[in-house]
């Protein structure tokens, strides 16, 4: 259907109570050559090639103007450090406009195939980390923006950010969108997998390193894998203490590395020290009661011994995001929480409310249904006045280092991501109808391939105004505020 037509009817949801919320599992009482004769028949309607097309409409709103609305509510002397971050390229730019993209798409073409969007699926938003069986897969690993809503959305911002980090390493248009077009090659490819495999087999598989070996064909992309590979298996709580701790008369306490990394008790406003640590400490309770037992039992070995406000990403800096120290009660191990507010998904303004009114829940129950593998931490708490959701912050976590890759090497980390991307929407949604309205050729990886080079395109046109607003004052990206905020 068309994107017009997508927004009236998600609208008319929302406004009916919340009761029609879109549904990403298929309904059972449509056959599968059913669901996939009507898909195909949606070729008429939407055909593939209209996936290409990006004009900005004339009354479209300007960025900046969505990136100051998704700030109101930030921590303000944290946003100069979002606005230096989202300066320094286009794709620095790309990462943080998740916002302003968001509304970009609702008025793209769409099938009305429903899925759990992870809602900012751009190549810098994948990467590895360890199962709980402490085996390293690798995943989709944001899902603060995660809502149902058209798979064509996160497919689009994927492709544009191959494009958009391709030109940011001096490659060709072409090269950058060849790598756009494999990435979305094998969103196909795998989907038309998962359309014949049964729902535990959908469900079950996952991007292995074995897997991701396999698609490495060449000999050094497997040697720069492996070392990348031993690299995150190094990033435990155990190693990161050294980097994030330090002894002082006989206690341990996270070290200060303003404004990045900002123990509590340095924050120079008393008020604002205090409500931060009561935001830590009473939502934790309410934290272990979203957890499955064994996993509360587990946590009841350790005590939360020290806790700082720290910087992470580009585009949630300013949110209230705090680090928590555990320290094991019989071995002094250590365990590094990452408690992360959870604000209004960018997606919420174009499509019907999330079943979950808990914006930490719709986080950690969007993550879960995404992702083959989660962090048995993952779990949600409600703080004064905000909702918040926790995880690991070091388990043998690492990403690609995208500005090192050769266009050859982007064109099979896009075949990655579009494998891993496909299997999130499988899970979530109707692989079967997806599948058949992709079919079998090239159409659509190419139309989304044009799509992609239009929105970098667009891309650099925001950045470049995003800079002139840093230039001339109206947007403060003077590092200089956040430090005056700690003594």
């Amino acid at each position: 259907m068309s994107g017009q037509r997508q927004q009236e009817e998600t609208r008319n949801a929302a406004g009916n109570g919340g009761r029609e919320r879109p549904r990403p599992v298929p309904e059972a009482v449509k056959a599968p050559a059913e669901r996939a004769a009507a898909a195909r028949a949606a070729r008429k309607e939407i055909p593939r090639r209209e996936h290409a097309r990006w004009e900005p409409p004339g009354d479209r709103v300007d960025p900046i103007t969505h990136l100051a609305a998704q700030e109101a509510d930030r921590v303000p002397w944290l946003l100069p450090v979002r606005h230096m971050r989202m300066a320094e390229s286009p794709f620095a730019f790309f990462r943080g406009a998740a916002a302003p993209m968001a509304a970009d798409l609702a008025g793209t073409p769409v099938t009305g195939i429903t899925v759990q969007l992870c809602g900012d699926a751009h190549l810098a938003n994948f990467g590895t980390f360890a199962s709980p069986e402490r085996r390293q897969v690798f995943d989709l690993n944001d899902f603060d923006e995660t809502l149902p809503g058209p798979w064509e959305w996160d497919v689009k911002r994927l492709a544009a950010s191959f494009v958009v980090a391709g030109r940011d390493n001096g490659f060709k248009d072409a090269e950058s969108r060849a790598a756009a077009v494999q990435g979305v090659t094998a969103y196909r490819t795998a989907m038309s997998t998962f359309a014949s495999s049964s729902v535990l087999d959908v469900w079950y598989a996952q991007a292995s390193l074995d897997l991701i070996k396999s698609m490495l064909v060449v000999d050094r992309y497997r040697k720069q894998f492996a070392r990348a590979e031993k690299k995150a298996r190094q990033r435990t709580s155990a190693r990161a203490l050294t980097r994030l701790t330090e002894q002082v008369e006989g206690s341990l306490q996270i070290r200060s590395d303003p404004p990045l990394l900002v123990p509590l008790r340095e924050v120079r406003d008393g008020e604002t020290r205090e409500t931060f640590r009561r935001y830590v400490e009473e939502s934790f309770t309410g934290y272990l009661a979203s957890l499955p037992r064994d996993r509360r039992h587990v946590l009841s070995h350790f005590r939360m011994i020290d806790m700082a406000l720290k910087v992470v990403g580009v585009g949630s800096v300013g949110t209230r995001c705090f680090i928590a120290l555990m320290q094991g009660h019989d071995h002094d191990e250590p365990l590094f929480l990452q408690v992360k507010e959870a604000g209004p998904s960018v997606l919420e303004a174009h499509l019907p409310p999330s079943e979950f009114p808990h914006r930490g829940q719709r986080v950690v129950e969007g993550q879960r249904l995404m992702q083959a593998s989660s962090d048995i931490f993952l779990g949600w708490s409600t703080g004064p006045q905000r909702d918040y959701y926790w995880r690991q912050l070091h388990d043998m976590k690492g990403a690609a280092e995208v500005t090192e890759m050769n266009p050859g090497q982007l064109g099979r980390y896009a075949t990655l991501c579009g494998w891993t991307l496909a299997h999130g929407h499988a899970r979530s949604g109707d692989a079967i109808a997806i599948a058949a309205y992709l079919g079998s050729g090239d159409t659509f990886a190419e139309a989304v391939g044009d799509f992609a080079v239009a929105y970098a395109d667009q891309t650099e046109r925001d950045y470049t105004a995003f800079v002139e607003a840093v230039k001339d004052g109206r947007i403060d990206a003077d590092p200089g505020t956040a430090h005056a905020a700690f003594g």
